[in-house]
Protein backbone atom coordinates (compact mmCIF):
# COMPACT_ATOMS: atom_id res chain seq x y z
CA UNK A 1 0.00 0.00 0.00
CA UNK A 2 1.11 3.30 -0.92
CA UNK A 3 2.61 5.26 2.20
CA UNK A 4 0.77 8.40 3.94
CA UNK A 5 2.27 11.68 3.42
CA UNK A 6 1.60 14.90 4.24
CA UNK A 7 0.84 18.89 3.22
CA UNK A 8 2.24 21.41 5.06
CA UNK A 9 -0.17 24.30 4.46
CA UNK A 10 -0.24 28.22 5.39
CA UNK A 11 3.90 28.37 5.51
CA UNK A 12 5.11 31.87 6.02
CA UNK A 13 8.69 31.83 7.32
CA UNK A 14 12.06 29.90 6.54
CA UNK A 15 11.98 27.99 10.02
CA UNK A 16 8.92 26.31 9.35
CA UNK A 17 9.06 25.72 5.67
CA UNK A 18 12.81 24.19 6.53
CA UNK A 19 10.64 22.05 9.27
CA UNK A 20 8.17 20.69 6.94
CA UNK A 21 11.29 20.00 4.21
CA UNK A 22 13.31 18.22 7.05
CA UNK A 23 10.68 16.36 8.84
CA UNK A 24 9.70 14.86 5.50
CA UNK A 25 6.44 16.76 4.12
CA UNK A 26 5.85 15.43 0.18
CA UNK A 27 4.30 18.71 -0.10
CA UNK A 28 4.32 23.13 1.35
CA UNK A 29 1.46 25.13 0.86
CA UNK A 30 1.60 28.48 0.47
CA UNK A 31 -1.35 30.86 0.77
CA UNK A 32 -2.47 33.38 -1.64
CA UNK A 33 -6.04 34.87 0.15
CA UNK A 34 -5.61 38.40 2.29
CA UNK A 35 -8.21 37.71 4.57
CA UNK A 36 -6.47 34.67 5.82
CA UNK A 37 -4.06 35.31 8.74
CA UNK A 38 -1.50 32.55 6.60
CA UNK A 39 -1.64 35.26 3.28
CA UNK A 40 1.35 35.91 1.87
CA UNK A 41 2.73 37.67 -1.30
CA UNK A 42 3.77 35.84 -3.90
CA UNK A 43 7.61 37.31 -4.19
CA UNK A 44 7.90 36.34 -0.36
CA UNK A 45 6.60 32.74 -1.85
CA UNK A 46 9.20 32.69 -4.08
CA UNK A 47 11.96 33.26 -1.34
CA UNK A 48 10.43 30.16 0.18
CA UNK A 49 10.27 28.02 -2.52
CA UNK A 50 13.54 28.78 -2.93
CA UNK A 51 14.88 26.52 -0.23
CA UNK A 52 12.59 24.04 -1.27
CA UNK A 53 14.10 20.64 -3.11
CA UNK A 54 12.91 19.56 -6.03
CA UNK A 55 10.75 16.42 -4.78
CA UNK A 56 8.49 18.72 -2.26
CA UNK A 57 5.62 20.05 -4.33
CA UNK A 58 4.65 23.36 -3.72
CA UNK A 59 1.09 23.93 -3.87
CA UNK A 60 -0.26 27.70 -3.72
CA UNK A 61 -3.97 27.89 -2.14
CA UNK A 62 -6.28 30.23 -3.83
CA UNK A 63 -9.83 31.70 -3.29
CA UNK A 64 -11.68 32.07 -6.72
CA UNK A 65 -8.58 33.71 -8.11
CA UNK A 66 -8.34 35.69 -11.44
CA UNK A 67 -5.64 34.69 -14.20
CA UNK A 68 -3.25 37.68 -13.44
CA UNK A 69 -2.78 36.36 -9.35
CA UNK A 70 -1.77 32.81 -10.91
CA UNK A 71 0.26 33.70 -13.65
CA UNK A 72 2.43 36.09 -10.91
CA UNK A 73 2.25 33.00 -8.45
CA UNK A 74 3.44 30.33 -10.83
CA UNK A 75 6.60 32.85 -12.26
CA UNK A 76 7.52 34.86 -8.92
CA UNK A 77 5.86 32.61 -6.29
CA UNK A 78 7.58 29.41 -7.69
CA UNK A 79 4.09 27.40 -7.42
CA UNK A 80 4.14 23.95 -9.34
CA UNK A 81 0.51 23.39 -8.32
CA UNK A 82 -2.65 25.28 -7.88
CA UNK A 83 -5.20 24.33 -5.18
CA UNK A 84 -8.25 26.11 -5.56
CA UNK A 85 -10.59 26.31 -2.30
CA UNK A 86 -13.57 28.59 -3.41
CA UNK A 87 -16.46 28.31 -5.77
CA UNK A 88 -14.74 27.41 -9.14
CA UNK A 89 -16.95 25.86 -11.98
CA UNK A 90 -15.82 23.33 -14.08
CA UNK A 91 -15.81 25.77 -16.94
CA UNK A 92 -13.41 27.93 -15.02
CA UNK A 93 -11.23 25.01 -13.59
CA UNK A 94 -10.97 23.76 -17.09
CA UNK A 95 -9.74 27.22 -18.63
CA UNK A 96 -7.42 27.00 -15.60
CA UNK A 97 -5.78 23.96 -16.58
CA UNK A 98 -5.62 25.63 -20.36
CA UNK A 99 -3.65 28.87 -19.35
CA UNK A 100 -1.41 27.65 -16.40
CA UNK A 101 -0.51 23.95 -17.30
CA UNK A 102 0.36 23.02 -13.97
CA UNK A 103 -1.80 20.38 -12.06
CA UNK A 104 -4.72 21.60 -10.29
CA UNK A 105 -6.59 20.29 -6.69
CA UNK A 106 -10.05 21.37 -6.35
CA UNK A 107 -11.23 21.54 -2.22
CA UNK A 108 -14.97 20.15 -1.67
CA UNK A 109 -16.31 21.13 1.53
CA UNK A 110 -18.23 18.06 3.35
CA UNK A 111 -20.89 17.87 6.39
CA UNK A 112 -22.98 15.57 5.67
CA UNK A 113 -22.50 12.31 3.00
CA UNK A 114 -24.56 13.85 0.26
CA UNK A 115 -21.43 16.67 0.25
CA UNK A 116 -19.15 14.14 -1.05
CA UNK A 117 -21.04 14.21 -4.37
CA UNK A 118 -19.70 17.75 -4.64
CA UNK A 119 -16.54 15.89 -6.14
CA UNK A 120 -18.45 14.38 -9.54
CA UNK A 121 -18.39 17.58 -11.81
CA UNK A 122 -14.82 17.89 -11.13
CA UNK A 123 -13.73 14.14 -12.26
CA UNK A 124 -11.56 14.17 -15.12
CA UNK A 125 -10.66 17.83 -14.70
CA UNK A 126 -8.73 18.27 -11.49
CA UNK A 127 -5.37 15.85 -10.83
CA UNK A 128 -6.89 15.86 -7.19
CA UNK A 129 -10.09 16.22 -4.56
CA UNK A 130 -9.30 17.44 -0.85
CA UNK A 131 -11.88 16.98 1.20
CA UNK A 132 -12.04 19.44 3.62
CA UNK A 133 -14.56 20.49 6.56
CA UNK A 134 -17.40 22.89 5.76
CA UNK A 135 -16.94 26.18 7.16
CA UNK A 136 -19.79 27.82 8.90
CA UNK A 137 -22.64 29.91 6.51
CA UNK A 138 -21.07 33.60 6.43
CA UNK A 139 -17.49 32.68 7.71
CA UNK A 140 -14.90 34.79 6.08
CA UNK A 141 -12.47 31.61 5.48
CA UNK A 142 -12.72 28.38 3.82
CA UNK A 143 -11.10 26.84 5.61
CA UNK A 144 -7.98 26.40 7.91
CA UNK A 145 -9.94 27.14 10.81
CA UNK A 146 -9.16 23.69 12.51
CA UNK A 147 -13.03 22.15 12.42
CA UNK A 148 -13.38 18.41 11.09
CA UNK A 149 -16.14 16.92 9.46
CA UNK A 150 -17.27 13.16 10.41
CA UNK A 151 -14.29 10.81 9.02
CA UNK A 152 -16.90 7.79 8.97
CA UNK A 153 -18.62 9.43 6.12
CA UNK A 154 -15.51 8.36 3.72
CA UNK A 155 -15.23 5.21 4.90
CA UNK A 156 -15.96 2.61 1.91
CA UNK A 157 -16.12 5.27 -0.64
CA UNK A 158 -14.99 4.77 -3.83
CA UNK A 159 -13.05 7.47 -5.32
CA UNK A 160 -12.79 8.00 -8.95
CA UNK A 161 -9.55 9.79 -8.96
CA UNK A 162 -6.87 11.03 -6.28
CA UNK A 163 -7.71 12.03 -2.90
CA UNK A 164 -6.74 13.98 0.40
CA UNK A 165 -7.87 14.68 3.48
CA UNK A 166 -8.18 18.13 5.53
CA UNK A 167 -9.89 20.24 8.06
CA UNK A 168 -9.18 19.54 11.89
CA UNK A 169 -5.93 17.38 11.93
CA UNK A 170 -2.95 17.21 14.06
CA UNK A 171 -0.78 14.82 15.83
CA UNK A 172 -3.38 13.88 17.86
CA UNK A 173 -5.63 12.44 15.96
CA UNK A 174 -4.32 11.84 12.52
CA UNK A 175 -3.87 7.89 12.87
CA UNK A 176 -7.31 7.94 13.83
CA UNK A 177 -8.44 10.08 10.40
CA UNK A 178 -5.85 7.57 8.43
CA UNK A 179 -7.38 4.77 10.16
CA UNK A 180 -11.01 5.49 9.57
CA UNK A 181 -10.80 7.06 5.57
CA UNK A 182 -7.62 5.44 4.37
CA UNK A 183 -6.11 9.21 3.07
CA UNK A 184 -2.50 8.43 1.71
CA UNK A 185 -1.83 12.90 1.68
CA UNK A 186 -3.21 14.73 4.76
CA UNK A 187 -3.36 17.92 4.70
CA UNK A 188 -2.79 20.06 7.84
CA UNK A 189 -2.43 23.72 8.71
CA UNK A 190 -3.96 24.72 11.82
CA UNK A 191 -3.01 21.40 13.54
CA UNK A 192 0.67 22.48 13.55
CA UNK A 193 -0.03 26.03 14.87
CA UNK A 194 0.83 28.05 18.11
CA UNK A 195 -1.95 30.59 17.42
CA UNK A 196 -3.93 30.80 14.09
CA UNK A 197 -0.91 31.86 11.08
CA UNK A 198 1.88 31.06 13.02
CA UNK A 199 3.00 27.92 12.74
CA UNK A 200 5.02 26.44 15.17
CA UNK A 201 8.18 24.00 14.59
CA UNK A 202 7.94 21.66 16.98
CA UNK A 203 4.96 20.87 16.34
CA UNK A 204 5.35 20.17 12.21
CA UNK A 205 7.84 18.40 13.37
CA UNK A 206 5.69 16.02 15.85
CA UNK A 207 3.35 15.98 12.91
CA UNK A 208 5.61 14.47 10.47
CA UNK A 209 7.45 11.68 12.92
CA UNK A 210 3.36 10.60 13.61
CA UNK A 211 3.00 10.53 9.41
CA UNK A 212 6.42 8.64 8.87
CA UNK A 213 4.59 6.36 11.80
CA UNK A 214 1.80 5.29 10.03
Amino acid sequence: MQRVTAKICGLSTPETVGAAVRHGASHVGFVFFPKSPRHIEPDRAGALAAIVPDHVRKVGVFVDPDDALLAHAIARGGIDTIQLHGNETPDRIAAIRAAHGVPVWKAVSVRTRSDLDGAKPYAGLVDLILYDAKTPKGAALPGGMGLRFDWMLLEGVIHAQPWALSGGIGVDNVERAVGITGARLIDTSSGVESAPGIKDVDKIAAFLQRIASL
